[in-house]
């Protein structure tokens, strides 16, 4: 990707960024439906909608949250805190109040930074009949007066759940699963990042056919992912790799967690495009806490899904408070991770076995024309891609119809593409088939 191509995409994932921090998101409610369909404008997106009460694994999908205003006031009508003027300042899903409330009582129902003293925090009562105002810790030093007036105008009622999928077929039934948690409000690396990453790499898959179909699922954290797996269990075997996007927008260099599993294609994927750009020490260990990964990685499941960042959760100061802004992430880091991302899943997309169809002695390489795209003895080529003929050798050798190319390319010690462009041939001259493929 050249510098000016960087730039442009850099600017279209940063504008996707600014359209969407106004809105107020959450788990449920008008502000997640708003999101989808933003995400609808601009690429192709399918909206379920799951009523509330809906079992789904050991949960329910809980009632909907709609808040519309919510203020601290004086008596004298002044106001201290107004949800219209940063969606963090509502506890997110308060219920609704409306009444004098002493400062000692009131001060149960704040929540501030006093370590960050000029920052909003995020916080969140989805299963808990409460509110809460979150706000600066200098504001709240500054609440003397001995009553406040309290006014929230919310409804936590039955409604329903929203998550939406864009699905983009491949030529086999495998497919790569996408997970974005689409529900915090106004969080611009943990949250907005991953929904904007996410739009234009889905453009740019859906322009080339590819073997692996696409799944992404747009959902909120945790009851989202948990609702989907209920209700898609018979999708589960057909997913391949799969990846949990987010933070992806922060400056810091990028960093991927591993899946349960820890061996997954996906890892070896992930782990070896960190290693080209010289991060190899950014690869984690699972546990399993953190983003949804956790839920598609539970036992139960066991998926093939890790989760690409750049700082990771909890890493950074600005993490779930109003410095997670729009200045926070940079339009040159977001197309950063594109590109990962699109390195990432080409690395996945191609590392599969094959089995080579004359593995009695050393087929007669010459004859089939395979020097010549060579060029003789030496490694002539030229880019990523050029191969000799010791890489030819090796894929031949090694595939055995359950040796992967980037397992081979790790043995062999060789730059995968070359493995890659090197088993291309091999299969164009009849030397190698899908380890898959019968016969």
């Amino acid at each position: 990707m050249d510098m000016a191509a960087s730039d442009d995409i850099g600017e279209r994932l940063h504008a996707h960024a600014r359209a969407l921090f106004p809105i107020c998101r959450s788990i449920t409610g008008a502000g997640l439906r708003e999101t989808l369909a933003y995400i609808a404008r601009h690429i192709p997106l399918a909206v379920t909608e799951v009523p509330s009460g809906t079992p789904v694994l050991d949960w329910t999908v809980p009632p909907e949250w709609t808040p519309r205003a919510a203020t601290i006031r004086r008596l004298s009508g002044e106001a201290v805190v107004d949800f219209a003027d940063h969606s963090l300042h509502l506890l997110q899903y308060s219920h609704a109040v409306d009444r004098v409330v002493p400062r000692g009582e009131l001060d149960q129902h704040l929540h501030s930074l006093p370590d960050q003293p000029d920052l909003i925090p995020y916080r969140t009562a989805y299963y808990a009949q409460s509110w809460g105002f979150c706000l600066p810790h200098r504001t709240r030093l500054a609440m003397t007066d001995p009553e406040y007036r309290v006014m929230i105008d919310a409804d936590v009622a039955p409604g329903s759940l929203s998550y939406g999928e864009c699905v983009i077929p491949g030529s086999e039934a495998g497919e790569i699963l996408l997970s974005v948690h689409s529900c915090h409000p106004s969080l611009a690396n943990d949250n907005l990042s991953g929904i904007a990453v996410a739009i234009e790499f889905a453009k740019l898959w859906a322009a080339q056919p590819h073997r692996l179909g696409l799944r992404i699922v747009f959902l909120p954290g945790t009851i989202g992912a948990i609702t989907w797996l209920a209700r898609n269990r018979e999708r589960l075997p057909h997913v391949a790799h799969g990846l949990v996007l987010t933070c992806l927008g922060d400056a810091g260099p990028p960093t991927y967690k591993r899946s349960r599993r820890g061996d997954a294609a996906i890892d070896r994927a992930a782990a070896h495009a960190l290693g080209e750009l010289g991060h190899a020490d950014r690869v984690q260990a699972f546990v399993p806490y953190g983003y949804d990964e956790r839920q598609y990685c539970s036992p139960g499941f066991n998926l093939p899904v890790g989760c690409l960042m750049r700082s990771p959760n909890g890493s950074f100061p600005e993490y779930h408070t109003s410095a997670d802004a729009l200045d926070f992430i940079r339009p040159d880091a977001l197309a950063g991770s594109l590109a990962l991302l699109e390195r990432v899943l080409a690395i996945a997309e191609a590392d599969r076995p094959w089995r080579n169809t004359q593995p009695f002695g050393e087929p007669q390489l010459g004859r089939r024309g395979l020097y010549a795209k060579i060029g003789g003895a030496g490694d002539t080529g030229s880019g990523a891609a050029a191969f000799d003929p010791v890489t030819m050798l090796w894929v031949l050798n090694q595939s055995d119809g359950g040796m992967s190319l980037l397992k081979i390319a790790e043995r062999a010690g060789k730059p995968f593409d070359a493995v890659e462009a090197a088993a291309a041939a091999l299969a164009e001259a009849g030397l190698l088939v899908p380890a898959d493929q019968p016969g």
